[in-house]
């Protein structure tokens, strides 16, 4: 069994304590343990501001995002490894792993081309505004990288991808990263975090990683540091509470859990529902719905409900589901059996309020010996929504689902907004004035609006698939923060300043970031 040592301070540290281990989830074997006992976080983070920080901010934007290009070589070189680890330690399919692991790799890919069209070193935001009478005395805000440690926890359903999108505009901003990935998947983090270090391309403190729970993982940093976080939001609430964020002012983002929407617009298009079956069931069985996108609930007209049931149960009898090692399977395992116990749990919470319109335990045969983390898709119907109040509450993080019928417009943007905030909605319709309202009404309380007709229908990028180019992120509870999104993630790792003075010496400013 493997041990996955911790890289601080520029060198390898195995951990003092009995650490956890992580097993393959469908054959239950061991693969490799963690742990992060008798680590110093406070020379950790103080070796990555002081040596780290120092030297990425000593370059400028362009030779950042070379270094960019260089790790998304080293991760494509590396591929095939990749992928065999995701398969015994997520037990997933290829096509699922290519959303982690080649996701990462276009991710760094597109901030290494961004980069490459940045100033020198500083960013200018938007013109000079006066102060005094003929523009005497003026104020332009610029942005600076911040000189403090970026603490990057990320959740077990992406160790690729999950890290790299936070890494990327990281990096590229000059912020030196402490990476701690989820216990139960962190091989592949690990495997890819070691693999660069030993290509020698960031400067020495550049990046780090903490696999385990460390003791002062938190108290640790200072006031200057930020924190990005992916998981759940219960845990991100627990992580807002501690006083180095409460108190101290740590930068904190989050992006968490929310039950996401899919809605087919009123206007009778059989086209438009095709496409939404499509992109349900895509959703319920990509990563085995193990992913902060994915569709939690339906939204369909009254008289369209039955048939789409149908249609959706139709097409998820043909999953197969079971071990990934098996040609024929499409549908791997959830990452854990602490999981499969977990998504069984809600599933049995879910059938008391909701009836069920296709239940995968009965009608798929799983592939896979007993005890693997292996679960059939699942959809719910609840046909009076507005008096169920737990099927917009509760987030099942696996492959199930919630189907719904609505009487008119307003009534279906009542009902996707009672999510309380959510990363993603998507819209099926043929109507293009619809679609343009949906878009509106639900920006408010969603990270990003998915409109799909059949003029894009080959072309979207897919309900679930956050692209760099876009924002990431949602209001409520869905967290609050915001990643991606271009040049827009770069703005958490800057700090902010107005500079009042004269016209001579702002004109000097701006000629020094050119």
């Amino acid at each position: 069994m493997i041990k996955l040592a911790n890289y601080t301070q520029g060198q390898w540290q195995e951990g003092t304590g009995p650490g956890t281990t992580l097993y393959d989830p469908v054959l239950g074997t061991a693969l490799a343990s963690v742990d992060a006992g008798g680590l110093d976080m406070a020379a950790c983070y103080d070796w990555a501001r002081t040596q780290g920080g120092t030297a990425l901010r000593a370059l400028s934007y362009a030779e950042r995002a070379a270094l960019l290009k260089q790790i998304g070589q080293v991760l494509q070189d590396n591929r095939d490894k990749y992928y065999d680890i995701s398969l015994q330690n997520s037990g997933t399919v290829q096509n699922d792993t290519a959303v982690d692991v080649d996701g990462a790799i276009y991710t760094l890919s597109y901030y290494a081309k961004l980069g490459g069209k940045l100033p020198a070193h500083v960013h200018l935001e938007g013109e000079s505004q006066g102060l005094a009478r003929d523009n005497a005395f003026a104020s332009q805000h610029i942005e600076v990288p911040a000189r403090g440690v970026a603490l990057l926890i990320n959740a077990f359903n992406f160790p690729s991808w999950g890290l790299w999108e936070k890494a990327a505009p990281a990096l590229l901003s000059g912020v030196p990263i402490v990476v701690k990935p989820a216990s139960a998947t962190a091989w592949l983090t690990h495997e890819m975090v070691k693999d660069v270090i030993e290509a020698n391309i960031l400067p020495a403190g550049a990046l780090s990683i903490v696999c385990g729970r460390p003791e002062g993982l938190l108290d640790a940093l200072n006031a200057l540091d930020m924190v990005s976080f992916t998981g759940s939001a219960d845990t991100a609430a627990s992580l807002r509470g501690h006083r180095r964020i409460q108190h101290d002012g740590v930068r904190f983002n989050a992006e968490t859990d929310s039950v996401n929407s899919a809605l087919l617009g009123p206007d009778d298009s059989d086209a438009a529902a095709d496409l939404l079956v499509r992109e349900v069931v895509r959703e319920l069985t990509i990563k085995s719905g193990q992913k902060c996108t994915a569709i939690r609930r339906i939204f369909v007209p009254e008289s369209r409900y039955e048939a789409i049931a149908g249609a959706i149960a139709a097409k998820l009898k043909t999953i197969t589901v079971g071990d990934p090692r098996k040609p024929e399977v499409r549908m791997g395992s959830l990452v854990s059996r602490q999981q499969h116990e977990a998504i069984l749990a809600g599933i049995a919470q879910l059938s008391h309020h909701c009836e069920i319109l296709f239940n995968g335990s009965t009608e798929i045969t799983i592939q896979a010996e007993a005890g693997s983390a292996c679960v059939a898709p699942m959809l719910f119907g609840a046909k009076d929504p507005d008096t169920n109040p737990l099927v917009h509450q509760v987030e099942v993080f696996g492959p199930v689902a919630t189907l719904m019928p609505y009487r008119d417009t307003e009534h279906a943007f009542e009902l996707v907004r009672r999510g309380m905030g959510s990363l993603v909605a998507s819209v099926y319709s043929e109507d293009p004035q619809f679609m343009a309202q949906a878009a509106i009404r639900l920006a408010e309380s969603h990270g990003r609006v998915h409109l799909v007709n059949t003029e894009v229908a080959k072309v979207q990028t897919g309900h679930g698939n956050a692209m760099p180019q876009s924002n990431h992120g949602g209001p409520g509870r869905a967290g609050g923060g915001e990643e991606l999104g271009g040049l827009r993630a770069l703005k958490f790792y800057h700090r902010t300043a107005a500079i009042q003075a004269s016209p001579d010496i702002l004109n000097r400013l701006i000629q020094n970031a050119e």
